[in-house]
């Protein structure tokens, strides 16, 4: 694609525009096929590997302290009480819970024997590891390890939260730290990103889109509730995107066509998809021209792009 004009303005985009020759890799959750999600450890596991883009979930604790953590309640299926055993069911609300009542838990790794468990058996088992504060991240990305480390931060969202308050929490911990050049904001929510728009104008926002024939993933909330109604819009997607002001476009990769990619690039849009783990389906993203893939797999993703004579950033 032609370059986006939004480069000059928000060089955080170039990890997830592409080049000739070069696809961005994003590791989601860090890198959930292999390590425990959304722990330092896994974005570590990330950076130890290569990659310079992640993306990830941030959800508020009772005590209005962003945190690293994809349900909005402990999942059974990732999640250990103080003595190392199992949940017997979904846990708390995180919003629920204080900074000091969640680093109670531990997280390190899933139950194989459940339904989620069994869907990464690659994944590293580990103990004593805590969801992470948003704040832990971002001094990694200060330190010597993370100086060229990109985030792809997802605003959870659900139709009772406090949308002002979640945006006014993370924006605080990124400019505590000067980090909004390394930051785009991104959301199944397209009301919450038009505040992100307002309190944080100096952060490109990412679109993230899943049709409502695709919502069929058991463990995923379904994103009907937060996102558009896409079948009212009298536009594409991308145009859409484009007239809110959006800078990046995210959408499940099986809703993609060549045809899309090839009209959000002519808009100016850099195109990365999620989550894509087969080969097959890498191949398949490959040849649509998207610019970035996130995966759970970075590894495989790596394998697929030499194979293919390409390199990743």
């Amino acid at each position: 694609m032609k370059d986006s004009p939004h480069l000059k303005n928000f060089p955080q985009l170039n990890a997830f525009h592409g080049k000739p020759g070069f696809i961005s890799l994003i590791g989601h959750r860090g890198a959930r096929g292999l390590m425990p999600e959304n722990t330092i450890e896994g974005f570590e596991y990330i950076l130890d590997n290569d990659i310079i883009a992640i993306e990830f979930d941030v959800l508020l604790t009772k005590d209005a302290v962003p945190v690293i953590t994809h349900d909005f309640h402990l999942s059974k299926s990732i999640t250990r009480n103080s003595k190392g055993d199992w949940l017997l069911q979904d846990g708390p609300r995180i919003s629920d819970l204080t900074i000091s009542d969640l680093q109670k838990f531990d997280v390190g790794g899933v139950d194989k024997r459940s339904s989620y468990g069994s869907l990464y058996p690659e994944q590293t088992f580990l103990s004593h590891i805590r969801i992470p504060k948003l704040s832990d991240l971002l001094e990694l990305a200060c330190g010597p390890k993370g100086q060229n480390l990109f985030l792809l931060l997802e605003v959870k969202s659900e139709p009772s939260i406090d949308k002002r308050r979640v945006i006014e929490r993370i924006v605080f911990e990124i400019h505590k730290r000067s980090l909004s050049d390394r930051v785009v904001l991104h959301s199944f929510d397209w009301n919450l990103l038009k505040q992100c728009r307002l309190l944080a104008p100096e952060m490109p926002r990412s679109y993230l889109s899943q049709l409502p024939k695709s919502s069929n993933d058991p463990f995923d909330k379904p994103t009907e509730e937060i996102s558009p109604d896409f079948a009212s819009f009298n536009c594409s997607i991308p145009e859409a995107i484009q007239a809110a002001g959006g800078h990046l476009w995210c959408p499940y990769f099986k809703d993609v066509t060549i045809d899309l990619v090839t009209e959000a690039h002519k808009l100016g849009l850099p195109v990365c998809t999620w989550t894509v783990n087969e080969v097959e389906d890498l191949e398949t993203m490959i040849d649509m021209g998207v610019d970035g893939i996130i995966t759970d797999y970075t590894d495989r993703a790596k394998k697929t792009l030499t194979s293919r004579g390409l390199r990743w950033r």
